[in-house]
């Protein structure tokens, strides 16, 4: 019997590789030179695709596949698939949530934690010899009992609120309505003000057309001088221009960032800022959770071919 046929948008670690050409027959897609003429010598064959949160599939690339019937995403977002698509050509889509939250969460506030006391910069301190010659590290900013916001109050939003309240910081949150689990921590009706009552804003929403620049100019402006931005969420949920003016004139204290537009060419005014603390998008990069999402991948892609429910269906 044939093994199903999938196309492989981008790299995966070798232990996802080895159990998905054991299962399925893998075309590349992400080693092919001309992807058009790649695709159509194979298009006929392909019923899955496997790819990643940030590379996804677009229309284009769906209806080029007649006999697709599942795209499985290595990540929790999927606005780089094109639903509208998938859903008018019948092809299911799932992603894997749940097994990164908590990672994700951690190095959020890693992040934070790291800007505040100045931890990179003191380890520079003292590699480079100023401790011994210049005496202590400038003094840095504390965390516990600062108010905190967490835009976007989902899987990770909630984890990320829960690890500031046990550093006893005064949590609220933003998001389309007051949430019942959420009692102990206030809500805030929109990004700005929100923004405005927060010392530190962490943006955890989903990403897609909906939530594009949600953290604009206002937001940033409302979090202020002395405020700090954390994203681990979309680089899209930001306006990145607003972010850099910002960021340059002072405007804003501190961002924290994993995701950015174009990543990972990321905008090079970035790399000069002394008040961002930069990060290649690894919020997950952790071997267990690595592992466990490739495994979400394949038990989609297997269940779908196998005839049996999805894992973790998004459509």
């Amino acid at each position: 019997m044939e093994k199903p046929h999938i196309l492989q948008i981008g790299p995966y670690p070798e232990w996802d590789v080895e159990r998905l050409e054991k299962q399925f027959e893998v075309h590349r897609y992400f080693e092919a030179q001309n992807k058009a003429a790649f695709v159509a010598e194979c298009a006929d064959k392909i019923r899955g695709i496997a790819t990643r949160g940030e590379l996804g599939a677009d229309k284009a690339l769906i209806e080029a596949l007649p006999n697709l019937e599942i795209i499985s995403v290595y990540g929790v977002g999927f606005d780089a698939v094109d639903l509208d698509a998938a859903k008018a050509a019948g092809v299911r889509v799932t992603n894997t949530p749940d097994v990164l939250t908590g990672d994700v969460a951690d190095l959020g506030v890693a992040m934070m934690l790291a800007a505040s006391r100045g931890i990179i910069g003191a380890q520079d301190w003292v590699r480079s010899g100023n401790w011994q010659t210049k005496g202590g590290f400038p003094l840095q900013t504390r965390v516990f009992g600062k108010r905190v916001g967490v835009l976007g109050l989902g899987r990770i939003g909630y984890e990320v609120a829960q690890r500031c309240a046990g550093f006893d910081m005064d949590v609220a949150y933003c998001d389309l309505e007051p949430r019942e689990f959420a009692k102990d921590w206030a809500f805030e009706p929109s990004a700005e003000t929100l923004a405005e009552r927060s010392d530190f804003l962490f943006v955890t929403l989903t990403g897609g057309p909906a939530n594009k620049h949600v953290v604009d100019q206002k937001v940033i402006e409302a979090l202020g001088p002395n405020g700090m931005l954390i994203n681990v969420s979309r680089a899209s949920n930001i306006d990145e221009s607003a972010l850099l003016d910002a960021l340059e004139k002072k405007a804003l204290g501190f961002a924290c960032l994993d995701v950015f537009e174009g990543e990972p060419a990321l905008n090079q005014r970035f790399v000069a800022l002394d008040n961002v603390l930069l990060q290649p998008h690894h919020a997950s990069g952790t071997v267990e959770t690595r592992k466990a999402m490739g495994k979400l991948v394949f038990d989609n892609l297997l269940a779908q071919f196998e005839g049996r429910p999805l894992p973790t269906p998004v459509i």
